[in-house]
Parts: structure tokens; C-alpha cells; sequence
């Protein structure tokens, strides 16, 4: 008897590519009390300390509320790390427990691997941000300025830090290693964003530094979605967060061709 044929996929394993995907979304889905829970109630509480704080009082932009403005910044800081933490926690843990050698021996290109982990971080990100927003309905009025916008800067958000999230558990060889990419660089990037404050409210240094900061973008684009106030150009932040993950994804792709820390 012949041996059997290898299996011709086409251009595509979809087939692959399909189970790779569903299992990191099974991963959310039974996960989910952790990935939805925890952070709706730390924005929450953010929201709760700000508005308290400001009592009602003072507008922080125009036609603005304190709450209206910080909203939009924190339900974003929350999607981005949500799509940093799900992409990076996956892959290391597979490295970890040696289960990478199974995705790798499947008949999976580099793209599609790198997909199958990215892909499933960035809607269980944008999955968390949806959630943080239909709560936040609750408590602040928003204008709902545009849809597109709102969409489009948030998908664009979820990609970036899935790709971030991606490279960063490739690199880690232990979970401290992880723990020092969030903290000294996605924290950082969350915080120094213009989630809490206004470009007009800092000194010159401050604002030109801040402005180099991509997450100030995918904040203002995302606030102007809901609000109808941003301090920037739509088409250059809408720019440079594709250009990102376009680049993030080229690096990504070429680490997972080589085996980057994941061939021995």
C-alpha cells in the first residue's frame, strides 16, 4: 500500500489556523470571570476616585466633564493592556510548559501562528473594552461622536498590543521577564498617554514628549470617537498606528521564522 499523500492546504491552512484561534479564544471564554472581571472593576474604581475627586465641579476640556474626558483614556488603557496581557501570557506559558513544540510541528506557516496568537488576544481585548464601555454607560454621558472612528482606533489598539504582547513573550524566557515588560513599558505607555490630563495643561518639554508617546494617539482617537474632542490629527495617529503593527507584525513574523527562543 502506497503511503498516504501529505495534505495539500492551499494557500492557506485554515483548517490550522481555525483551531489555533479557537483555542485562544476558549482560553478568554473559560477564563473569563479573571479577563472581564478584574479589569471593568479597576476601571470602575478609577472612574468612581476621579469623579469623587472632582465633585462635579470645573469642565477639564471644552464642553467636557473631568469623568467624560478620563473615561475614554481608561476604558483604552484597560483594552491595550487587556490585549498586551492576553497575547504574552499564552505564549509564554506555552514556551514554559513546552507545549509550543506541538503549534510548531503542526502544518502552520509563521503567519499563521503568528495569527493564531494575535488575533484571539486582540477581540479578547476588544471584547474587554466593549464590556468596560457598556458599564461605564452607567455612570457618564457620552456623545457618541463617531462610530468609525471609535472602531477603527480601537481594532487598531487591540492589534498593536497583541503584537506588543506577542514579542514580548517570545522574548521572555521566565515570568519575572514579563512582569518587567509590563511594568517598565506598558504601564509607562498606558500612563503617560493623555488619559489624565490634557496637552494644554503641560509645560512645552512635557507636551513634545508626550506626543511620541503612540498609545497619546489611540487615546485621542478614541475619546474624539466618543466625545468630539481630540488634540490631534485623526489621519496621523490612524497612521501611525497602522504603520506600528504593520512593522510589529513584519517583526513578529520573521522571530517566528527563525525560531526565535522557540527552537532549540
Amino acid at each position: 500500500m502506497p503511503p498516504p499523500l501529505p495534505r495539500s492546504f492551499g494557500a492557506v491552512n485554515w483548517l490550522g489556523f481555525r483551531a489555533l484561534f479557537r483555542r485562544g479564544a476558549l482560553r478568554y471564554v473559560k477564563l473569563a470571570w479573571e479577563s472581564l472581571g478584574g479589569p471593568c472593576v479597576s476601571s470602575l474604581l478609577f472612574l468612581a476616585v476621579f469623579a469623587l475627586a472632582a465633585g462635579g465641579r470645573g469642565e477639564i476640556a471644552p464642553g467636557l466633564s473631568v469623568v467624560q474626558f478620563i473615561a475614554p483614556g481608561i476604558i483604552m488603557f484597560s483594552l491595550a493592556h487587556a490585549g498586551f496581557e492576553y497575547a504574552a501570557f499564552p505564549l509564554l506559558d506555552d514556551k514554559l510548559e513546552g507545549m509550543i513544540g506541538d503549534i510548531l510541528a503542526a502544518p502552520l506557516t509563521p503567519l499563521e501562528i503568528v495569527a493564531g496568537y494575535v488575533l484571539p488576544a486582540a477581540w479578547g481585548a476588544l471584547v474587554t473594552g466593549t464590556a468596560i464601555l457598556l458599564l461605564a454607560l452607567l455612570f457618564v454621558d457620552f456623545a457618541f461622536h463617531s462610530i468609525l472612528v471609535l472602531v477603527g482606533f480601537a481594532a487598531a489598539s487591540a492589534l498593536l498590543f497583541a503584537l506588543l504582547g506577542t514579542l514580548a513573550g517570545l522574548w521572555a524566557d521566565r515570568w519575572e521577564h514579563y512582569a518587567m515588560v509590563e511594568s517598565f513599558l506598558i504601564l509607562p505607555l498606558g500612563f503617560l498617554s493623555g488619559t489624565f490630563f490634557t496637552l494644554a495643561a503641560l509645560p512645552e518639554t512635557a507636551r513634545l514628549l508626550i506626543v511620541f508617546n503612540p498609545v497619546f494617539y489611540a487615546v485621542d482617537g478614541f475619546r474624539y470617537g466618543l466625545t468630539g474632542h481630540g488634540e490631534s490629527s485623526l489621519a496621523l495617529g490612524m497612521g501611525l498606528l497602522l504603520a506600528l503593527d504593520l512593522a510589529l507584525g513584519l517583526v513578529a513574523w520573521r522571530l517566528f521564522a527563525v525560531g526565535y527562543k522557540i527552537k532549540q
